[in-house]
């Protein structure tokens, strides 16, 4: 386990963590399924987690049993009004979308002179940064369209420490509930450098 005083930088996944845009997808692919006749329930939702656009929607054309039913080219027309109902609620985001306790923890960590980086897999990362008034935290950020593996795979997070010029034992990253996670919070108004180094020391 790394030690406090090594911790040179932060690497931050940005759903989940700084906000919680999981409901916005939820919604937007709600609609979707609502247009394609389809019943939306919470396991249908829970499934679509974490998947890609065209996965899920194929996921949900499945759960109603209309996967042979469109062209290839109507499945992209209907991933892209997914996408478009998705960025209407993003635009409507303001900072109290912000999860509690991260402003604090991002200001205590640019006070002490931390590198931060952003380490999220969500082409909208930068629109969603930019309506929660968070942009100037994060002047470094991965790109996804440069990786070549998806989460689980830890290439993102690599990536968010090489772009800050540290090694990925130098750096924190957002606690998620893993096993093989060094430190575990069960929400977010636990993160600060204090708990950290109690935790890691």
């Amino acid at each position: 386990m790394v030690k406090f005083a090594a911790i040179k930088g932060f690497v931050f996944d940005l759903d989940g963590v700084i906000t919680d845009t999981s409901t916005f997808h939820s919604q937007a692919w709600h609609q979707i399924a609502d247009k394609v006749g389809v019943s939306w329930n919470d396991q249908l939702a829970d499934a679509l987690k974490g998947i890609s656009r065209m996965d899920s929607l194929n996921l949900i054309l499945a759960q109603g049993h209309r996967e042979n039913d469109f062209t290839p080219a109507q499945k992209q027309a209907l991933a892209t009004e997914k996408n478009t109902n998705y960025l209407q609620l993003v635009n409507q985001m303001t900072p109290a979308n912000i999860l509690p306790g991260i402003t604090a923890f991002l200001t205590e960590l640019t006070t002490a002179g931390y590198a931060l980086s952003l380490a999220s897999a969500s082409k909208n990362a930068p629109l969603v940064l930019r309506k929660l008034g968070l942009s100037d935290y994060f002047t470094k950020a991965v790109d996804p369209a440069s990786l070549k593996h998806g989460k689980p795979d830890p290439e993102i997070f690599r990536r968010g420490a090489e772009i800050l010029g540290l090694n990925p034992a130098d750096c924190i990253g957002d606690p998620t509930v893993l096993v093989a996670a060094d430190i575990n919070f069960t929400d977010t108004t636990q993160l600060t450098l204090a708990n950290i180094k109690a935790q890691l020391n």
